[in-house]
């Protein structure tokens, strides 16, 4: 008799996920995912990647606003006498209650080594925080956030090069070819779950759009960090003559000038402790992204000019 298995899920990194469970042969009996969102001036509708690809399946996909007190998806849930869910960027808090309506209990997919970087952008933290690996858990959910038991971690190594997107790739992927035995191992109970050690746990708070702003007194590999980790959203970037600049691609050079100091015809800008960030990609506010070389051809950012930490 085949397993019963509940998916939550609702970004682009849940859908190899996904499609691994399904073409492995398990039984997705449904798909919860984040309700359509609305964006734009004219509110158009669009839904989540998870919901597409459900749909493609043919898997019920449901779409509540919330699980909190919400009886008729309690009650669903367990009339359907789940063997096991898989949470994996889902977006939605599922309460205590729910956590005992499968058999085999709620299993997380976490983008990180626990107890480091538990919460909403563990991927985005670790590059801004410089860390030289990272990874994934898979973890049974506990009613506090990413603190439940881990059965299985697997980890990358980090380069400078790469940035929150490129990452957040490979991570996924990863989970895609790991999941499939861990489930297996789970319903077979040939895997054991061990607890963190709590005393280790470091957070990784929401990003808000503030934190994208570029000090330029700090070291070029902290910038670099910065504009990595923000990338794509919300992004790092600096403000000249009134307008806001993203930076979305760059690398670390060696010309020495003033911190702020545009140091070279192709925006090599001057950081604190005697280098500076070269950027290779940038987009102006309200335009598209160019290429540095295209960029300077009408730029006024010149050589010499200043980008003041205002």
């Amino acid at each position: 008799m085949s397993k019963k298995v509940v998916f939550m899920g609702t970004s682009l990194f849940a859908v190899p996920i996904l499609k691994s469970l399904y073409q492995n042969g398990y039984t997705i009996s449904v798909v919860y995912t984040k309700r359509t969102q609305k964006s734009g001036k004219v509110q158009k509708t669009y839904k989540s990647p998870i919901q597409n690809i459900s749909e493609n399946l043919n898997i019920e996909c449901r779409t509540p606003d919330f699980l909190t007190d919400n009886n008729s998806e309690y009650d669903y849930l367990k009339k359907l006498n789940a063997d096991i869910a898989i949470v994996v960027a889902y977006g939605l808090i599922i309460p205590k209650k729910f956590l005992n309506l499968t058999k085999k209990g709620f299993i997380n997919i976490h983008g990180s080594i626990l107890p480091n970087w538990r919460g909403a952008a563990p991927i985005q933290r670790c590059i801004m925080n410089l860390d030289k690996e990272t990874g994934i858990s898979i973890m049974k959910i506990v009613e506090k956030l990413d603190a439940g038991p881990v059965c299985s971690t697997y980890k990358i190594n980090l380069n400078q090069n790469e940035n929150a997107q490129d990452i957040s790739d490979k991570l996924s992927h990863l989970a895609a070819d790991k999941i499939s035995k861990n489930v297996n191992d789970i319903l077979l109970d040939n895997i054991k779950f061990v607890e963190q050690d709590h005393s280790k746990a470091t957070y990784a708070s929401k990003i808000e759009k503030s934190e994208g702003k570029i000090n330029w007194n700090e070291m070029a590999i902290s910038i670099l960090g910065k504009i990595n980790g923000l990338f794509p959203t919300p992004g790092a970037f600096f403000i000249f003559r009134g307008e806001r600049y993203k930076v979305l691609k760059a690398e670390i050079s060696n010309i020495r000038g003033n911190v702020g100091e545009v140091v070279s015809d192709e925006l090599d800008v001057a950081c604190g402790y005697g280098q500076s960030i070269k950027i290779l990609e940038i987009q102006r506010q309200g335009k598209n992204p160019q290429k540095i070389s295209q960029f300077m051809l009408g730029s006024k950012i010149k050589r010499g000019s200043f980008i003041l930490n205002v």
